[in-house]
């Protein structure tokens, strides 16, 4: 008779995240990710401790793909500092980790501890792109405009409802990009 087939670690985390993008901390509950898994809740005991658990590590799991990750990847794929702030935002902010962050910024909203935890992730995304504004732009005043304008702009625009006239949304962020990295 063959072993029982464990639901992955990374499974539950990867549905807790999912739940979290679709409806905030509240979704992320124990049955109904059994359910979306196709699987008893049995198996998540075997992984975590209790729900409080599988949030920390969804929220490790966020924080390595929104800092860690992203840094390393652009940093393997080199070019210039102003292709690298490029990569940076359109990683960090992509469609994949977007509805993620933003629903960690709404529960920091709430929690001590997770704004916190945003605070150390945000600032880790200031520390790289200051350091990569410094390699083209000598004043520090500058520096920190400009990393804070590019990180204002790439979550601010998830928040912005209005239109732009006879430009579309792309064209006007790409304008914004450009006058960020002259």
């Amino acid at each position: 008779m063959a072993a029982p087939t464990r639901t992955p670690r990374g499974t539950w985390i990867e549905a807790g995240l999912r739940a979290l993008a679709a409806g905030g901390p509240d979704a992320v509950r124990v049955e109904p990710l059994a359910k979306a898994l196709g699987v008893s809740r049995g198996g998540f005991y075997w992984h975590f401790k209790d729900r409080g658990a599988l949030l920390e590590e969804m929220l490790d799991a966020w924080e390595r793909m929104s800092t860690d990750e992203v840094i390393e990847r652009v940093e393997s794929e080199g070019g210039d500092a102003r292709d690298k702030v490029r990569r940076a935002g359109a990683l960090t902010f992509s469609d994949s980790l977007v509805p993620i962050d933003l629903a960690v910024r709404d529960w920091a909203r709430r929690d001590p501890a997770v704004a916190e935890r945003l605070r150390r992730v945000d600032n880790a995304r200031m520390d790289y792109a200051r350091s990569l504004f410094r390699t083209f732009c000598r004043d520090e005043d500058d520096v920190e405009a400009r990393s804070m304008l590019a990180f204002t702009l790439a979550v601010g625009k998830h928040f912005l409802a209005a239109d732009h006239g006879t430009r579309s949304r792309a064209d006007v962020l790409d304008t914004a990009t450009k006058l960020l990295l002259t």
